[in-house]
C-alpha cells in the first residue's frame, strides 16, 4: 500500500516574513529534495480539501477563528506579536494546513493508506483561543478531534520537536482517549516553559500526558536512550489505534533556536523507531507531520526527506549525496550528504543507570511521574 503525502503549493505560503525564522522555504526545499531523490515517486500525493470552519471550531473558539479571519493585530489572541505577526492570507493558509493534516488522518482512518504525512503541519503550540510559538491553528489537535469524532477510542501523539507540544497536551489533558508524549529540551531553559514530568494528565486521564524534559546539550546517544527508555513502554501500555507523530527537527545541533545536539542521523533513527512502533501497536496506522526546524537549508529538507522516505516505505540511504541539481537550487550553503556522519548508537537505560547523570535523572523523573499511573514497573 502506497504512503500518502498531503501537499499543494498553497501549503508553502505559511510565511511570517523575511526576518522571521518560520521560513516557508523549509517546505519548498524539502519537496524539491524529495523529488530529486525520487522519494515522491513512491508516494501518492493528494491536495488538502476545502476549508471547513466547523472543523476548526471543534478545537478553536468561534471568537478566535473570527479574529484570525479578520487579519488584524489583536493582543487578546496573540495576533500581531513579534513571534506571531500578521501576514497576508493568514487564516486561509493556516486553515489549509489544518485541513491537510485532517486529510492525512482521514486517509489512514478510512484505510486508503497506512501511512500519511503533512510536512507543513505540526503547529503544536496553538491554543483554542491563542496564537503561540509561530502556530495559528493547531492542525494536529484538529485531526485528533476529527478521529475521536469518528469513533476512534485511543489516539497516541508523540512529539519529538525540541519544544514541548503544549497546545496538543493542553487541549486533550483531560481526555483519557488521547495520550500525548513529548521529548523536549527542559522547560527550565526553553519556550514554552511547560512540559515538566509532573504534568501527567487531568482528572480521569492520569498517565496520558508523558513528558521527557532533556538537559541542554543532549546529543544522539542520550536522546535515543531517553526515547527508548520511555516511549515504547507508555505506548504499549496505552494500546493506541492510530499513532500521530510530530517531527520538528529543531533538536538538531545546527538549529539556532534551541540547545540540543542531535545529528540528522539521530533524528532519522527516531523516525524509524516510530515507524516500527506503529507497525507493532496500530497495525501500521501512522500519521506524521512536520513542526519546528529553523536551519532552513542545511537541516530541515534533509530531515523531512528522510521522514518522507520512511513514510513511502523506501528509506533514503544516509550515505548518498544530495543531488547536484538540488544543491544548485539551494546555493553554496547546501549540504552535500544525506548524513551528518552519526551512527544512531546508544546504550539502553536497562543496561545500567547513572544516578549522577542529568539525562538519567530526567528519565527517572518521567518514569516516577507516569509509570505508576499506567501500571508499569519503574525498572530501577
Amino acid at each position: 500500500m502506497t504512503g500518502v503525502l498531503v501537499h499543494s503549493d498553497h501549503l508553502t505560503l505559511y510565511d511570517f516574513g523575511l526576518e522571521h525564522p518560520m521560513a516557508p522555504g523549509r517546505v519548498r526545499n524539502t519537496i524539491s529534495l524529495a523529488r530529486h531523490l525520487g522519494v515522491l515517486d513512491h508516494l501518492r500525493i493528494v491536495p488538502q480539501p476545502e476549508i471547513d470552519l466547523d472543523l476548526l471550531r471543534t478545537v478553536h473558539t468561534a471568537e478566535y477563528v473570527a479574529a484570525v479571519m479578520k487579519g488584524e493585530p489583536d493582543e487578546r489572541y496573540g495576533l500581531g506579536t513579534t513571534d506571531n505577526p500578521i501576514f497576508p492570507g493568514m487564516h486561509e493558509v493556516s486553515a489549509r494546513v489544518a485541513m491537510a493534516t485532517v486529510e492525512a488522518a482521514r486517509q489512514v482512518f478510512t484505510g486508503q493508506t497506512l501511512r500519511a504525512a503533512n510536512i507543513s503541519g505540526g503547529l503544536h503550540h496553538a491554543m483554542p483561543a491563542l496564537t503561540s510559538g509561530f502556530c495559528v491553528y493547531n492542525d494536529v489537535a484538529v485531526a485528533i478531534r476529527w478521529l475521536l469524532d469518528q469513533g476512534v477510542e485511543r489516539v497516541a501523539y508523540v512529539d519529538v520537536d525540541v519544544h514541548h507540544g503544549d497546545g496538543v497536551q493542553e487541549i486533550f489533558y483531560d481526555d483519557p482517549r488521547v495520550m500525548t508524549v513529548s521529548l523536549h529540551e527542559t522547560p527550565a531553559c526553553l519556550f514554552p516553559g511547560t512540559g515538566f514530568p509532573t504534568e501527567t494528565g487531568g482528572p480521569g486521564a492520569e498517565g496520558t500526558a508523558v513528558n521527557v524534559a532533556l538537559p541542554p546539550g543532549t546529543g544522539d546517544a542520550g536522546w535515543l536512550r531517553a526515547f527508548h527508555a520511555v516511549v515504547p513502554d507508555v505506548l504499549r501500555a496505552f494500546r493506541p489505534e492510530i499513532l500521530i507523530t510530530q517531527h520538528g527537527c529543531d533538536s538538531h545541533r545546527h538549529d539556532p533556536l534551541a540547545d540540543l545536539n542531535l545529528s540528522l542521523d539521530g533524528q532519522r533513527a527516531s523516525y524509524l523507531a516510530l515507524a516500527d512502533l506503529a507497525e507493532e501497536l496500530t497495525g501500521g496506522r501512522w500519521v506524521s507531520v512536520g513542526g519546528g526546524g529553523y536551519s532552513v537549508l542545511n537541516v530541515v529538507p534533509r530531515a523531512w526527506t528522510h521522514l518522507l522516505g520512511i513514510v513511502a516505505g523506501h528509506p533514503v540511504d544516509p550515505t548518498v549525496a544530495t543531488p547536484a541539481a538540488w544543491r544548485a537550487e539551494i546555493g553554496e550553503w547546501a549540504p552535500d550528504s544525506m548524513s551528518d556522519g552519526g551512527t544512531g548508537d546508544y546504550e539502553s537505560f536497562d543496561s545500567g543507570i547513572n544516578p549522577a547523570s542529568r539525562l538519567d535523572q530526567a528519565i527517572i523523573a518521567t518514569r516516577q511521574a507516569v509509570y505508576p499511573e499506567l501500571g508499569l514497573h519503574l525498572g530501577f
